[in-house]
C-alpha cells in the first residue's frame, strides 16, 4: 500500500496535458469483441482499470499488443465465448460492458457481477430491460450473472433513468440485433458518443448519440479499425478546480471545451479567469471568489464526478453554499474525511450545506473512493500543512500519472510506501 504525502500552500503553475476519457476507454476496449479481427486503440490512459480489462480480455484468448505507452492493438478473433471464471470482473464496474459485447457476438455470457467503487445503489435493472426488450434472458444470482438469447431483434426501448451504462450497454447489443433498435431518453455524455464513433468505425450504424434518442441499425459484420479515445473531461475538470482552490493559474491541454462547459460556468460564476484556445483552456485566479450554488445532473449538467473536488473548493472560500448530489444517494461519505481538516459541511440527505473558510488544515485521511480521493489531493493542496492521503489505490484505477502531473504544476506532493 502507498499514501500521498502533500504539503499545502502551493499555487498551481504552469500546463497539465490530459490523458484518454477513462469512462470511454472502459467501454471501448469492450467493444473490441463485437468484431473477429484487430483493433488499434490509441489515446489509452494507463490507469488500473484499464489494466484490469486487458487481463479480463486476455483471460478470454483474446491477443494484445502494445504498441507505445498510450496505444494498444486489441485482436479478439480468437476468442470463442464469454464465460469469466475468475474474480477479475468484480475489480471494475465496467466489466458489466461485457454483458452487451457478449450478447451480441456470442448470445451468451456467464460471469461474476462487476465490482466498483461503493458509492450507493446502481442497479442493473435498465441494462436487463434493455437486454430482454432485445430478446434475451437474464438470470443473476448472488454472485454471477447468465444472459442468452435464440436470436436478438430490434426494439424500441424507453430508460426510465438515462443511465450511462445502460445506454452504452444496449447500443453494443443492438449493432448486431436485427432491425432497428431505438433507445429513448437515452443519456448524452460524451463517452457515449466516443463509443458510438467507435462502433460506427469498425462499421455498425448508429445515429443519434449524443441526443435522448438513438437508433441502431443492425449489422451482420463489424470489421477492425484504428481510433483514438477523446481527452478525460473529468481530469480536465479536477485540475481546473484545483487551479481554483490554490488561486492558480494553468493551461490544461489536449481537451474539448465544450465537454467542460458545466465546470467552466460554475468557475466563471466564482470569480475565476477562463480562456479557451482551441483544444487548450487557461484557469487564472483573477479576484476573490465567491460561493456558489452546484447540482449535480447528467450531462451536459454539472458531473456527479466534480462534486467532490468542488465541495473542497467552496470549503475554501468564506461564504455559503450548498450541493445537491441528485445521481447518486450516498456520494458525501468523504465528507467525514474533510471534516478531519477543518471543514464546516453538513449533509441532510442528499444535500450538503457548506460554510467556507479560507484554509484547512492539514491531517490523515482516507481516500473513500476514486473521486474523493481527487478531492482529499485537492483539500490537501489548500491547506496549512501536512496532509498524509491514504488507500490512494482507488486513485490508480482512473487518474494517470496523477502525483507527476501535479508536481509538474508546482504541487509538493509525493508518494511513500507504506
Amino acid at each position: 500500500m502507498s499514501k500521498f504525502i502533500i504539503e499545502g500552500g502551493a499555487k498551481l503553475k504552469g500546463k497539465v496535458n490530459i490523458s484518454g476519457f477513462k469512462n470511454a476507454t472502459l467501454a471501448i476496449i469492450p467493444s473490441t469483441i463485437l468484431c473477429k479481427d484487430k483493433c488499434i486503440i490509441e489515446n489509452i490512459p494507463m490507469i488500473e482499470d484499464v489494466k484490469v480489462y486487458k487481463e479480463i480480455l486476455y483471460s478470454i484468448g483474446a491477443e494484445i499488443e502494445m504498441i507505445d505507452e498510450n496505444s494498444m492493438m486489441v485482436d479478439t478473433s480468437n476468442i470463442s465465448e464469454i464465460n469469466i471464471l475468475n474474480e477479475l470482473p468484480r475489480k471494475i464496474r465496467g466489466s458489466y460492458y461485457m454483458w452487451g459485447v457478449g450478447l451480441g457476438r456470442f448470445k451468451h455470457v456467464s460471469m461474476p457481477l462487476p465490482g466498483g467503487c461503493a458509492i450507493g445503489d446502481r442497479p442493473f435493472d435498465y441494462h436487463i430491460k434493455g437486454f430482454e426488450a432485445l430478446g434475451a434472458k437474464v438470470v443473476i444470482g448472488d454472485d454471477k450473472i447468465t444472459l442468452d438469447a435464440d436470436r436478438l431483434i430490434g426494439a424500441k426501448i424507453y430508460l426510465d433513468f438515462a443511465s450511462v451504462g445502460a445506454t452504452i450497454n444496449i447500443m453494443m447489443c443492438a449493432v448486431y440485433a436485427e432491425g432497428i433498435t431505438t433507445i429513448e431518453n437515452a443519456a448524452k455524455e460524451p463517452h457515449i458518443v466516443d463509443t458510438a464513433n467507435f462502433l460506427n468505425a469498425m462499421g455498425a450504424d448508429i445515429k443519434g448519440a449524443g441526443t435522448d434518442i438513438i437508433r441502431i441499425n443492425g449489422v451482420t459484420e463489424l470489421k477492425g479499425c484504428t481510433y483514438g479515445v477523446i481527452p478525460d473531461q473529468i481530469e480536465a475538470g479536477t485540475y481546473m478546480i484545483a487551479a481554483a482552490a490554490t488561486q492558480g493559474d494553468i493551461i490544461i491541454d489536449g481537451i474539448i471545451p465544450k465537454h467542460l462547459e458545466p465546470i467552466t460556468a460554475k468557475l466563471i460564476e466564482m470569480g475565476m479567469g477562463i480562456e479557451e484556445y482551441g483544444d487548450s483552456l487557461r484557469v487564472y485566479y483573477k479576484q476573490k471568489l465567491v460561493p456558489v450554488n452546484v447540482k449535480t445532473l447528467p450531462y451536459p449538467g454539472f458531473p456527479t464526478d466534480l462534486q467532490q473536488p468542488m465541495a473542497v473548493l467552496l470549503s475554501s472560500i468564506e461564504g455559503n453554499s450548498i450541493i445537491e448530489e441528485s445521481i447518486y444517494e450516498d456520494r458525501f461519505k468523504y465528507i467525514q474525511e474533510l471534516k478531519k481538516m477543518g471543514a464546516d459541511i453538513e449533509v441532510n440527505g442528499r444535500i450538503a450545506h457548506i460554510k467556507g473558510k479560507e484554509h484547512l488544515c492539514g491531517s490523515t485521511v482516507k481516500a473513500m473512493d476514486l473521486r474523493a480521493g481527487a478531492a482529499l489531493i485537492v483539500a490537501g493542496l489548500v491547506s496549512k500543512g501536512i496532509t498524509e492521503i491514504t488507500d490512494i489505490h482507488h486513485m490508480d484505477r482512473g487518474y494517470e500519472n496523477i502525483e507527476n502531473k501535479f508536481m509538474n504544476l508546482g504541487a509538493n506532493i509525493k508518494r511513500i510506501k507504506d
